[in-house]
């Protein structure tokens, strides 16, 4: 009878040091991929601020979907304007000279790496989920400006972390809220984790 008490006592003891052990060991699995997903996903974020910073280059606006964007950056050109004298010397008594000249968009999405097939696409996603994008114009301290904001909810990138339970291990943390940069109000392309 003691060894069965003493068996169920070593049992219950390891129960314990399990419990202590897991209890200790998921917020720092929870900060550690919390971390690394919102790393990717900021960095893709980035990528895809450059590329609307490219596209408004060329077209004077932002794309407002991925298919435009893409479209654009593949097949379009930047129109770069070489100005030969000085415009704002008022003692200048030679003709200014203008050199307009165009360069493949796809060269330059080439040198900076970017994928434009996989743009669209969240780090780490369920099932193929992608970016929102909006893109508009507003008028803006009685000026006409052109606004993007291009967003997700981390709920569709933590994987088995996307439920509110986790915020225990961060108060700030809330699967609904948005990782995203720009603002449909304001002439604004920080991303709300720059702040």
């Amino acid at each position: 009878m003691k060894l069965v008490i003493n068996l169920l006592l070593l049992a219950l003891i390891g129960v314990l040091i399990w419990v202590l052990i897991a209890s200790i060991r998921e917020p720092i699995q929870f900060r550690a991929e919390k971390d690394r997903r919102e790393r990717a996903v900021i960095d893709k974020l980035m990528e895809i601020r450059t590329a609307q910073e490219l596209y408004r280059s060329i077209t004077g606006n932002f794309a407002p979907n991925f298919d435009t964007l893409k479209q654009v950056l593949a097949s379009d050109s930047f129109r770069i304007v070489q100005v030969f004298g000085d415009p704002d010397d008022p003692t200048n008594t030679e003709a200014l000279l203008y050199d307009t000249i165009y360069r493949s968009s796809s060269d330059s999405v080439a040198f900076l790496g970017m994928n434009l097939d996989s743009l669209r696409f969240v780090p780490y996603g369920l099932k193929d989920a992608v970016f929102s994008i909006d893109a508009d114009t507003l008028t803006y301290q009685s000026t006409l400006v052109q606004v993007v904001e291009v967003s997700v909810a981390r709920k569709l990138f933590m994987g088995k972390f996307a439920e509110r339970k986790y915020s225990r291990y961060d108060n700030s943390y809330d699967p609904e809220s948005l990782l995203k940069f720009g603002d449909m109000g304001a002439p604004n392309l920080s991303g709300n984790w720059e702040r």
